[in-house]
């Protein structure tokens, strides 16, 4: 499982360093550094090869008759894309979704559970400040939904 924040930089190329703890994970857990790279809210969602292929799995469920399932699957799908690691344990992020995510020198790589996000990290701290505000809140809902 992905877990923490780490803060890092990219480079003139477009290049970022994968946190060396999620670089353990995916070798770990996964065995294989094979990504695969989508647009998401205000950031990229990055998914190990065998947890985006369990995604879509689940996802062939959606009924391809219903508007909001044919949205959400041409959005998802459309910015989808392999990302590889090179040997320096950094992946190249095209500039379409450096563009989308407003990913400059600054950025944020956080993990939850099964993918990890990229983050500009001026957008992340004001997200995680919303987080913040209404954690109580969501947490009370999310213990009830789950019997806590």
């Amino acid at each position: 499982m992905f877990r923490g924040r780490f803060e890092h930089s990219i480079d003139e190329k477009g290049r970022v360093s994968i946190p060396a703890k999620f670089r353990e994970i995916l070798k770990r857990d996964y065995g294989s550094d094979q990504l695969i790279m989508t647009i998401f809210d205000n950031c990229l969602v990055t998914y190990p090869l065998a947890e985006w292929q369990a995604f879509e799995e689940k996802l062939k469920d959606f009924s391809q008759l219903k508007k909001e399932a044919k949205s959400f699957l041409r959005y998802f799908y459309s910015g989808a894309m392999e990302c590889a690691i090179d040997d320096h344990g950094r992946i190249l992020i095209p500039s379409q979704f450096r563009e989308y995510a407003d990913l400059n020198k600054e950025i944020v790589f956080v993990g939850v559970m099964n993918r990890f996000e990229i983050w500009n990290k001026a957008v992340w701290e004001e997200e995680f400040k919303t987080y913040k505000e209404t954690f109580d809140e969501i947490s009370e809902s999310i213990a009830e939904r789950m019997g806590l």
